[in-house]
Order: C-alpha cells, then structure tokens, then sequence
C-alpha cells in the first residue's frame, strides 16, 4: 500500500507554480516498540484520565484544556478558542530566498520531507524549478503551514526530486550555557539570521491565555472557501512575454525615417 501525502499544495518560484505532495521522509515503524502489561495476567494494561485532587476518573466529556498560570491555577481554554487562532493554509510553499546551504545552523534543522509533482500536468513546471535550484546550487527558504503553524522549510534537490526540511524556531533551542567557559569560536556574518522568523501561531497562544487570564473571549472566525493558487506553466510563460511585450512599444522614429527615405527615391526616379 503507497503512502498517504501529508501535504498536498502548490510550490511557487517567480511565475512558474506547480502541484506538490509533500511525504515524511523518516519513520518510526521499523522501530521496537512496547507496550505495558500486567505481568500476572499478560494483559495489556490501559491508562486513564484520573483528577489529581479528588483520584476519581474523569470521563471524556469533562476533558479539557488549561494553561497553568501559577501552581495549581490554570485558565482554561476551549476548543472555539483554538479554532479561532488557526492559520489559514494558502496550501502553498513560495520561494522567498536562496542562501548557501553551510549558511544555515544544523541545529535548526527538524523534519524532513520527499517533495514530488502531484500528478503529470505539472511535472514540467516541477522539473524546471528543480534543475533551477541545482544551477544555483544553493538551499531555497520558504514558508508552509502544516498542522496549523507556519514553519520556515528549506529546500533543495535531491535525486528527481526535492527535499524539504522543516526548520526550528529559535525558542525552541536551548541556550549555550553549557560552553560558557570555553572560548568564543568566530561567527559568519553570513549565516542565517532565524530569529528573524516568527512563530505566529506560538504567538497568538500566548496573546489567547492573556486576554482569558483578563476575562476576555476570542471568536472563531465565519469560514473562507479555498481558492486554487495553481497556476499553469504555460499561462505563466504567456504571461511572462506577455508583460515584455508591453513593456516594449514599437519605436515610431524608425518608421517615419524609412517614408521619407521612399519619398526621396521617388523624388530621384
């Protein structure tokens, strides 16, 4: 059986822009896994939900969410309230930037992606963006949404296709302390300035347990039907020259120079 897509959307460089299917390129299946059991019986043993104060379990329905303000007090936040923070997929990776791949910091590094065409009509357009990352030999930055947070994933060729990693944000590392006494190496300006990028979604869950904490409520928002970004590499060609011709506006001078070198001929004759 083929794997599922996890990703489904358009890729876009400039004019050209094409179908993709993004697919996980790492896996824990292969891996040993256990499970817990009850070593009288050899049952498998199943946890639940159980309050820590009052030690009774608690059914499905009473389950929610809490941002822990201080020990032991939370804010609770509802599943609306989340709806209302999603961020809305453009279901499409542009390319924003290229930069050299020894730019980026390995520590930001964090899931990787095999990219391929989804489907055949837009297998050219593909193929030209591609072979247009391995002239310029360097990684392409974009942004994608995925699971509703907008990552920064880099992109570069690989085999026939491409490959897509997504990369941390930088609160998601944990500071050097540990290096402190060792000396300073040298930085390269050149390297890739993350911090830059932020997490919008991260963001907006920390504004959410604010405005709770002060009593206030957030509104899921009235739904948006998807427009398709897909657009056709042909269109986009035509479109190209179709702006260089406007751009270009025959020259009348040359016109009125040749009636008037016919008109001294005529004169001669």
């Amino acid at each position: 059986m083929a794997p599922r897509a996890y990703w489904k959307g358009s890729l876009k460089l400039s004019l050209v822009t094409c179908p993709i299917a993004l697919y996980p390129a790492s896996t824990q299946a292969e891996r040993t896994h256990f499970h817990q059991i009850n070593t009288k019986s050899g049952h498998r043993l199943r946890q639940q939900m159980v309050d820590e104060q009052t030690g009774r379990v608690v059914d499905q329905d009473h389950k929610g969410r809490g941002y822990e303000l201080s020990k032991g007090k939370y804010v609770p936040i509802e599943e609306e309230e989340l709806e209302a923070l999603k961020l809305e997929s453009t279901h499409t990776i542009e390319i924003d930037d290229f930069v050299p791949a020894e730019d980026i910091d390995e520590r930001y590094l964090d899931k990787p992606y095999y990219i391929v065409p989804n489907g055949k009509a837009g297998a050219d357009a593909f193929v030209l963006m591609r072979d247009a990352m391995k002239r310029k030999d360097k990684v392409a930055l974009a942004r994608v949404v995925l699971a509703n947070r907008e990552h920064v994933i880099a992109l570069k060729p690989l085999g026939k296709g491409l490959l897509g990693t997504t990369l941390r944000y930088p609160y998601e590392l944990r500071d050097e302390d540990y290096f402190a006494d060792i000396p300073s190496p040298r930085v390269s300006k050149d390297m890739v300035d993350l911090a830059s990028h932020m997490d919008k979604y991260e963001a907006a869950l920390k504004a959410l347990v604010k405005r709770k904490a002060a009593g206030k409520t957030i509104e899921a928002p009235d739904e948006k039907e998807e427009e398709s970004n897909v657009i056709n590499l042909m269109d986009a060609l035509k479109q190209s020259l179709g702006r260089k011709k406007a751009a270009t506006p025959p020259i009348k001078g040359k016109k009125r120079t040749s009636a008037r070198r016919r008109g001294r001929k005529r004169k001669a004759a």
